[in-house]
């Protein structure tokens, strides 16, 4: 027999439907995996050229280990639409960028051996849809070329 007076047995029906707690708890995680997500994902053009840099860096280490080890010195030039290493063999190391919004910035040029120590030399990549994001590779001449972010104006 049901009762209407407190402390009775009746037992309520639940009522289908979220809480309010549920819903912000369920608000907040989508709201730090959208924040996660957006730290996540970098500029695209910046990490293009990064890469690219990063990349050159290591063909051109690569190139001035060749040269070091054949006694011929190896240079780096660029030209349309990517690059060059003139004295090592046909084919061994690539002559294009990655993607195509990568440039070098002047003419550049890079002597790369066959002496271990070879001159101070740089030369500055720049991205073609954001100009004002440049990269430096550059070596003083004892060290690796390293990737450098340039000094500004």
């Amino acid at each position: 027999m049901p009762t209407s007076a407190a402390g009775s047995s009746c037992k309520r029906k639940k009522l289908g439907g979220f809480t309010l707690l549920e819903l912000m708890v369920v608000i907040t995680i989508i709201a730090i995996a959208s924040a996660g997500v957006a730290f996540a994902i970098r500029d695209n053009s910046g990490t293009q050229l990064e890469r690219e840099a990063q990349r050159l860096a290591a063909l051109i280490e690569s190139a001035r280990a060749q040269s070091r080890a054949s006694g011929m010195p190896v240079r780096w030039h660029t030209t349309d639409g990517g690059f060059r290493f003139d004295g090592v063999p046909p084919k061994a190391l690539p002559e294009n960028w990655l993607g195509t919004d990568t440039r070098v910035l002047g003419t550049a040029m890079l002597v790369l051996g066959p002496e271990p120590i070879i001159g101070r030399q740089s030369v500055l990549l720049g991205s073609i849809s954001e100009p004002s994001r440049t990269l430096r590779l550059a070596t003083d001449g004892l060290r690796p070329f390293t990737v450098q972010v340039p000094d500004a104006p």
